[in-house]
């Protein structure tokens, strides 16, 4: 039996973590897309047993949901009803990467407790999946640990989220472009969420989500400042004023559970862990 299986091992948050598993001793059994659908019952029925299961396959990128919703449902919903499934099979715990899903919130910071509103099918998807979650651990006693991940930054991410956008921009002394100043986000460093995860193994039973986010919020202009004054930048800066579908203007965790729960809190502010990611990148 090997200590834990990773998917979505192929991606930015999920090959950094079957590495720090892997470097604290761990046996890790690491799946990406050539492995298999996770949305199909055959990958799952080919998988050892395992004492925890990391759950970070599934389609990520919000824009690209709006217009690809079967395929969001079929990876996030389903993908998580099989991974349950087998963790039921093999009595393994579960760690679920979940999402942002409250929508506007209607207080700050927000707590795990605050209504959730899904606002874009991404975030619905997600918390379909953690219904499934809630369900499997109150009735079937699958121990099931969700991680509510706000606004994850670091090196290796996709180009098309916001912090690696900026940072092209400002690497290639372009002027930098966006729709609107204003939101504000909670972001993450990578590698706190990492030993996010890595504190989740030790928990042992029942069903918990937690928020994971730094509980401070930044702006998108606040965001160019910080990156520019690590860059030695002062590039010119054009908003469109365009406010996206269903924005929402602020948001911010808080992590009081996370402490109680896993005994964690994020180790790198803003600024510090932006300062890593271009060193990184």
């Amino acid at each position: 039996m090997v200590d834990a299986i990773v998917t979505g091992a192929g991606g930015f948050l999920g090959s950094r973590l079957v590495r720090r598993l892997k470097e604290a001793g761990f046996d890790v059994l690491a799946l990406d897309r050539t492995h298999g659908d996770i949305s199909e019952e055959q990958l799952w029925q080919g998988l050892p047993a395992a004492r925890t299961l990391f759950h970070l396959a599934g389609r990520t990128f919000v824009p690209d949901s709006w217009t690809q919703g079967p395929s969001f449902t079929a990876a996030n919903v389903l993908g998580t009803q099989h991974a349950l499934n087998w963790c039921k099979r093999h009595k393994a715990k579960l760690v679920f990467a979940s999402a942002y899903v409250y929508g506007v919130p209607k207080r700050l910071p927000i707590h795990e407790s605050d209504p959730v509103r899904p606002n874009n099918p991404y975030a619905l998807s997600k918390h379909l999946a953690e219904q499934l979650c809630e369900f499997a651990a109150t009735h079937e006693q699958v121990p099931v640990v969700v991680l509510r991940l706000f606004n994850i930054y670091g090196s290796g991410q996709r180009p098309e989220f916001l912090i690696p956008t900026l940072l092209n921009r400002i690497r290639t002394k372009q002027e930098i472009q966006v729709l609107d100043l204003s939101p504000r986000r909670d972001y993450i460093f990578v590698d706190d969420v990492l030993s996010a995860f890595a504190k989740a193994m030790d928990v042992v039973e029942g069903y918990h989500c937690i928020n994971i986010g730094s509980g401070m919020s930044y702006s998108v202009q606040e965001i160019i400042d910080i990156l520019q004054e690590a860059a030695g930048t002062d590039l010119p800066v054009v908003s469109s004023c365009t406010v996206r579908r269903n924005e929402i203007p602020d948001v911010r965790a808080d992590i009081t559970r996370a402490r109680a729960v896993l005994g964690w809190r994020p180790e790198w502010d803003l600024p510090a862990g932006m300062r890593a990611m271009m060193k990184e990148s």
